[in-house]
């Protein structure tokens, strides 16, 4: 059967653009401007830059191509002399509307210094864009360096003021003349022509729009890997984010929706950004639904490196045995939980919601494992919430296997499955099922988020909507409760808190992660509890009593630092478990 149903692709608009590194050389490197210092920011790698420098001493005009992204970062990676560094003090503009927003954008430089520098931040009101850097080095000499960052006052896509990283050229005369202008380039084009064919497509008239919305793009700028964590700079999964996120932003307001509004089902929007070819390349198009399901060789789910298969979950889930639940997608994938009867108090487990959150699958289908070893366990796992998203992340996994992929978030209905009305046969009737059999009055739902720096460069930096989740703080819990819950809550983060200090490096991990949150981001706004930030909250509307959200920075993990992720995930579980079988509860005597 074909992974596709047999709605015929449409497409949108297909177009190339002119590289703007390219065009700066036609229209510079000519004998009108030998004798000339061109200085130009861009959104392209460093091999590309430096080759168009290159092409410009050729034609005797100097050049110093600089990156219109992250320009600070760019500045220490490939202009600055690390040698004999003793201290900096770096001075960065503060914006009312977003204080700390050019500090984020110097992530993660406090840790990317040698051992031993001393820095400082200082932070400045009403400077321009650009950031000032003193430096003093053991020999005792002095240096102070200003750095460009150029920004542009616009309205985004819908409508909001933005202050955003754009392309900019400065250009000295032989006679010291300088002008200086914004330049649109081939990476703001392109987002540009992706988001003005949604305003001139005419939509169905009611919601899913369609089934697909598909962004091809190829991106000829290569990702550049950092010295720390799983810290890379890609301006292809940059592109993603933005291409994804200002899609469904366009549709909330589309549906007359508040921005950030999670019920919107406009159907599946997949950005599929590649690093190849030579020039920017897009294709917008209208497709069928996928319905493939991707293989996966089987793996030890307790050495897992990376995210398992769907015959491997469907395994497990059948070796745990107990009663079956079952459900379905939009696109006709099954979404399944078993029910394991016994008799503790009961506690629904879930994982996959946001399929691009990997780690918590392997995770509680690992605690299932434990806990179904307990004589009278109760309990029900739904490990794959979301079985059209997790298909998704597969296939750009395969594309780019180190980006976040925001695209396989949520459903094929493009919506988050959480905000499904009550009564639907579709994913978050598992849940549904799942509290009625059981009467589970706790549910431990895994989530993670991103691994390394989170960003919308186009849309003003900072991932709107998502502003805490925009680098990795270490792992913490949520616990939500209903009213008369909250002594129940506060016992369980005390108990689930204790356990997970006893898991080995797990408190370090989170010390050195948090450290470096609160350098570029401010203080962190949570408690900490036993080495561990928790949110708990009061709410009238969810399904349980008690809800414990696990927030592990999994997004893009491989290897080692995956199998940890989801032994944390794991441990969460099961130390939330027995915790849970002797809280003192509302209503018990």
């Amino acid at each position: 059967m074909s992974p596709f149903n047999s709605t015929p692709v449409e497409t949108l608009l297909e177009r190339s653009f002119p590289r703007t590194t390219r065009a700066l050389i036609e229209e510079y490197a000519t004998p009108a401007y030998q004798g000339y210092e061109l200085e130009a920011w861009v959104f392209d790698d460093e091999a590309e830059r430096q080759a168009t420098e290159a092409a410009f001493k050729v034609a005797g005009v100097g050049a110093r191509i600089r990156s219109a992204y992250k320009p600070l970062v760019h500045f220490f990676l490939e202009e600055f002399s690390w040698e004999s560094l003793q201290s900096l003090v770096i001075e960065y503009p503060l914006l009312e509307q977003s204080p700390r927003r050019f500090l984020l954008e110097a992530y993660p430089l406090a840790a990317m210094l040698p051992q031993g520098v001393m820095l400082c931040w200082e932070g400045v009101e009403g400077t321009p864009a650009h950031y000032r850097v003193r430096v003093e080095r053991t020999s005792g000499s002095r240096e102070a360096h200003i750095i460009a960052a150029p920004n542009r006052h616009h309205q985004d896509h819908v409508g909001e003021a933005q202050f955003s990283p754009c392309g900019w050229l400065r250009l000295t005369s032989p006679l010291g003349e300088i002008s200086e202008s914004v330049i649109e380039t081939d990476y703001e084009a392109l987002f540009q022509a992706a988001m003005a064919t949604l305003s001139l497509t005419r939509w169905q008239a009611t919601a899913p729009y369609f089934d697909e919305l598909n962004f091809t793009v190829h991106w000829p700028s290569a990702d550049r890997r950092l010295a720390w964590g799983d810290e890379r700079i890609s301006l292809a999964e940059a592109l993603h984010e933005e291409l994804y996120f200002s899609t469904l932003e366009y549709f909330q307001r589309h549906a007359g929706l508040a921005l950030g509004d999670r019920s919107i089902q406009p159907g599946q929007i997949v950005p599929e950004v590649s690093t190849q070819g030579e020039m920017p390349y897009l294709q917008v198009s209208v497709r069928p639904l996928d319905t493939s399901r991707p293989a996966c060789d089987e793996v030890a789910l307790d050495t897992a490196h990376q995210a398992i298969g769907v015959d491997q979950i469907e395994r497990v889930l059948a070796e745990l045995g107990g009663q079956a639940m079952h459900t379905v997608t939009r696109a006709g994938r099954t979404v399944e939980a078993r029910y394991l009867a016994g008799g503790e108090r009961a506690v629904m487990i879930s994982a996959g919601q946001h399929a691009n959150e990997i780690s918590g699958v392997v995770g509680a289908l690992r605690a299932a494992q434990q806990l179904g070893q307990r004589p009278q366990a109760h309990f029900v796992i739904s490990p794959l919430e979301n079985p059209d998203g997790y298909a998704l992340q597969s296939r750009l996994a395969a594309i780019q296997p180190r980006h976040m992929h925001h695209a396989a978030r949520y459903t094929a209905f493009g919506n988050d499955l959480q905000s499904q009305p009550l009564g639907q046969p579709f994913e978050h009737a598992i849940r549904e099922q799942a509290v009625a059999a059981s009467g589970a009055r706790l549910h431990i739902n895994l989530h993670g988020y991103p691994a390394h720096e989170w960003t919308r460069p186009l849309s003003g930096y900072v991932p709107r909507g998502f502003e805490m989740w925009t680098i990795p703080k270490g792992f913490f819990l949520i616990l939500r409760h209903q009213p008369g819950w909250e002594a129940a809550a506060k016992q369980l983060v005390e108990a689930v808190t204790r356990s997970l200090a006893q898991v080995p490096g797990l408190v370090e991990f989170n010390a050195t992660q948090i450290a470096l949150f609160e350098t570029h981001a401010g203080s962190l706004s949570f408690p900490v509890l036993n080495g561990f930030p928790y949110l708990m909250t009061e709410v009238t509307e969810q399904m349980t009593p008690l809800m414990l959200i696990t927030e592990y920075p999994d997004e893009t993990l491989s290897g080692d630092p995956f199998v940890q992720a989801h032994t944390a995930q794991m441990e969460t579980v099961v130390g939330a478990y027995g915790a849970f079988q002797t809280l003192s509860l509302p209503g018990e005597a």
